[in-house]
């Protein structure tokens, strides 16, 4: 009877040196490295402190937009003292708390700003007092007593260009792989505010001047907006090292 003779076991080759029998070994794709991101800082008394000043800048922003002024052939609202600096605060919170805080912020000045214009509302519509229901009362009603329509344009344009301010700052700040905070600032603040203007002005003056009013009222503002994004860099490096400072 034949002997029964053991086949040897062959070993897999399991290094990544080509071979005759296998071939080259092709690399698998290495995936792209994401861009550095710092550690957000925590919660702090200074994030407190500039939820504090968006909400007050938001509120005034609504209250200042019923005085117009003329600059040459411009009609631009007084609410751009004030409206600038929402955009700067959240690029500030974006840099240095990360982006779901800043997205928190906006919403919470939404809410705010909601309960605030309902206050507002049963204020104008509560019987005053008798001496002061004749012009007292009319002035009240003229500066707080916005239409619906203007409210509603308002809000609507404040959460959609400062959501998309939060977005496009931190887009770009992968694209920058978190360097040159100030084309961050200038980039995600300019074209958000460019949403801003259309959506407001088309939304409360559409049907009521002229589309050529209209589009002379969107350049202006935005032009003017603008500039001022440019002109408020350097608060934005002082904001977010005074912030980032322990």
């Amino acid at each position: 009877m034949a002997e029964n003779r053991r086949q040897p076991v062959r070993k897999k080759n399991t290094n990544s040196t080509p071979t005759a029998e296998t071939g080259p070994v092709k690399a698998s794709p290495q995936p792209e490295a994401a861009p550095p991101e710092q550690d957000f800082k925590k919660p702090d008394f200074k994030l407190a402190f500039l939820v504090g000043c968006f909400t007050v800048f938001y509120v005034l922003a609504n209250i200042l937009a019923f005085k117009k002024v003329e600059v040459g052939p411009l009609v631009l609202t007084l609410g751009l003292m004030s409206f600038p600096f929402l955009f700067l605060i959240t690029d500030t919170i974006s840099e240095v708390y990360g982006k779901a805080i800043a997205k928190k912020v906006v919403f919470s000045g939404f809410i705010i700003m909601a309960m605030a214009l309902a206050l507002l509302q049963i204020a104008i519509y509560i019987p005053p007092a008798g001496f002061f229901a004749g012009f007292e009362q009319d002035a009240f009603a003229a500066v707080f007593g916005a239409t619906l329509r203007i409210t509603i344009a308002s809000m609507l344009a404040y959460l959609v260009s400062q959501y998309h301010d939060v977005w496009a700052f931190h887009f770009w700040r992968r694209v920058t792989k978190a360097k040159h905070l100030w084309l961050r600032n200038n980039l995600s603040t300019i074209t958000s505010q460019a949403l801003d203007s259309v959506i407001f002005i088309g939304i409360a003056f559409y049907g009521t001047v002229p589309n050529e009013v209209i589009w002379t009222m969107i350049l202006g503002q935005w032009i003017v907006k603008w500039l001022i994004a440019l002109l408020d860099t350097p608060l934005c490096y002082l904001s977010v090292a005074w912030a980032k400072k322990d």
